[in-house]
């Protein structure tokens, strides 16, 4: 190829060597070049990734640029990064939401883990990283989303439409939007179900990559409408260490595999504490706990969160971690929980061929 010209055949063999390290297939078979372009000496091109939190977009750039910087005749490549977000796969026989292409359940199979923190800030780092978020609190007889991320006020009806309300940029509903405070919601089962189907699609949630469900802890009348009524990307499973809420934790994860929805992962919540004072870390609930409970279930580990009372301090005032102390460790690891679950939703979606396949069950983990 010595003294000739580079052609796109040319760009699009040395783009094809390089690998999304998540999906483990290459960029071009997965349809991720875009826009590609050759002025003389100078190559352009655009990359489309699958989320906008990819954990490894600066590595994928690189990679991108080592291959066709290597090619005789190119001088110069100009790389953009962007990101269309994956749709998850559906479930048969279960109709989406409208404008939606991923909905994630963060689940427990205990109360007092975290979860709606967990929640929460999972929904701010993946608006951070650029993806259009909402929040649905499906915990209808004990709603804490909207104490936790700051959202006042009281929804307005638009053509029979509920209007979610926005808190630092994420669409968030509840139903403590529509009860004085204080009131207990003291309903059957049924009446959750009717409620959380309300939610799902009486609401203008427009468009969105990702709608975080905070659902109640245990395996109660809302997971089991969620799981029936859309299909689910994936459920986050929320655990402490200690072996007690391991083992409530399991129940639920084999609860939605019996339901088939795919399980995205377990996030270790409360993992460690270090002393302000000392520096010394210290396990109150144990060390390890969720992921040797991944590894032995077959699931993803994604991450630990650190117990800190900045923490908790963010989630009684309505300012999350990542907006009270967005540089801090606490908000990192909620970040690098968020990157590892937008990646799994892709693997999940394109599956090993990177082409959407037809669904098929999980295999039941017998608890």
């Amino acid at each position: 190829m010595a003294g000739q010209a580079v052609t796109e055949a040319d760009v699009m063999r040395a783009l094809s060597t390089v690998r999304d390290p998540d999906l483990g297939r290459d960029l071009v078979s997965l349809g991720m070049i875009e826009n590609l372009s050759i002025e003389g000496d100078v190559v352009s091109f655009t990359v489309v990734l699958t989320t906008p939190a990819c954990p490894l977009r600066g590595r994928i750039e690189s990679d991108c640029r080592r291959a066709v910087s290597a090619l005789p005749g190119v001088r110069a490549v100009n790389i953009k990064m962007d990101a269309r977000v994956v749709q998850g796969r559906g479930q048969q026989g279960k109709q989406g939401i409208p404008g939606v292409r991923n909905v994630i359940a963060v689940a427990s199979g205990k109360g007092g883990v975290g979860k709606t923190t967990v929640s929460v800030n999972l929904a701010l780092a993946l608006a951070d990283s650029g993806a259009r978020v909402g929040v649905l609190d499906a915990d209808i007889t004990g709603p804490n989303v909207p104490l936790m991320i700051g959202a006042r006020g009281e929804p307005r009806a638009q053509n029979n439409k509920i209007e979610p309300l926005v808190a630092y940029g994420v669409k968030v509903i509840s139903i403590a939007f529509f009860i004085p405070e204080g009131t207990p919601v003291i309903w059957r089962g049924p009446m959750v179900g009717g409620a959380i189907q309300q939610f799902l699609h009486d609401v203008l949630w427009g468009e969105l990559d990702y709608l975080v469900v905070d659902l109640p802890p245990g395996t109660g009348d809302a997971s089991i409408s969620l799981a029936q009524l859309i299909p689910l990307s994936g459920v986050v499973i929320v655990s402490t260490p200690q072996d007690v809420a391991l083992m409530d934790a399991q129940k639920s994860l084999a609860m939605f595999q019996k339901l088939a929805a795919p399980i995205l992962g377990i996030v270790e919540n409360m993992s460690y504490f270090i002393c302000p004072h000392c520096q010394e870390r210290v396990d109150i609930f144990g060390h390890g706990g969720a992921e040797r409970a991944a590894e032995r279930l077959g699931v993803p580990f994604l991450g630990r969160i650190p117990l800190n009372p900045a923490i908790r301090a963010g989630g009684d005032e309505g300012v999350p971690i990542l907006r009270r102390d967005p540089t801090s460790p606490e908000a990192t690891a909620f970040r690098e929980v968020a990157e590892r679950v937008a990646a799994r939703i892709s693997v999940v979606a394109l599956g090993p061929t990177g082409k959407r396949p037809t669904w098929v069950p999980l295999p039941v983990v017998r608890s």
